[in-house]
């Protein structure tokens, strides 16, 4: 059985599939048990044909598809749940993530006090456009405001959590951008790690500056919701 499932969702993404499945493998193999989830939404380009043909090269790869387009939380939810290890890393298909940083995750989480559950990538140096870099930045200030997370950067791909206590959280879509904030909600803590940040090489970002500001109010609302609405209690049994 391996120790860590690292779940991939991609949408449009061939050109980025093989280099970043060698990566992966590059940084784990031989340091412990591992297999890697590709979640394909639905891709209109040949996304799928090039996953299939990888699984001859990688053997610890698996392949799930979407029938419909369903979003990445939903390709992150599906992946996590289709897993065999009790701890997952996810990171963005669009390579701009780095694999080797997935070791400096297991070292912190190794290292970290029990009720720890999430290792969150900071990504301290960003290579996006101007653009995106303030829409973040700014995403991030109000986030953290409203929800108190305590998390400098909860939209970075790369993370690492206990398989048991991410199927815990509600699931809704773009669940992925507030995990920081939903785990404490559970009643566990969290832990922002610096990573790297690539420019993407290949391919086109999926996300628009309005469409994250928009449904990203939204969210906040509920998410926020939800933080008011939840209760932890310890409990013993006699």
């Amino acid at each position: 059985m391996p120790q860590l499932s690292v779940v991939v969702p991609v949408f449009n993404e061939r050109d980025n599939i093989p280099p970043l499945l060698a990566e992966i493998a590059a940084a784990l193999r031989g340091k412990l048990a591992f297999e890697i989830i590709y979640i394909d939404d639905d891709s209109s380009d040949d996304s799928r044909a090039v996953l299939a043909a990888q699984k001859a090269l990688h053997p610890e790869l698996r392949v799930l598809h979407h029938v419909t387009r369903s979003g990445q939380s939903t390709a992150v939810w599906n992946g996590v749940r289709a897993a065999q290890a009790p701890w997952i890393a996810t990171l963005d298909g669009d390579g701009q993530n780095d694999p080797a940083d997935i070791p400096k995750l297991l070292a912190a989480r190794d290292a970290a006090a029990a009720d720890v559950r999430l290792f969150a990538g900071w990504r301290t140096t960003r290579r996006d456009s101007f653009n995106k870099r303030i829409s973040s930045k700014v995403a991030n200030a109000v986030r953290s405001r409203m929800l108190r997370d305590a998390t400098p950067d909860t939209g970075c791909g790369l993370k690492l959590f206990e398989r048991e206590v991410f199927l815990r959280l509600p699931y809704f879509d773009h669940m992925h951008r507030y995990l920081p904030a939903l785990v404490k909600r559970a009643g566990f803590q969290t832990q922002s790690v610096p990573v790297g940040h690539r420019p993407r090489t290949a391919g086109v970002s999926k996300y628009g500056m309005l469409d994250r500001l928009w449904v990203g109010l939204a969210d906040l609302r509920g998410v926020a919701w939800l933080m008011r609405r939840g209760k932890v209690t310890v409990v013993e049994e006699l």
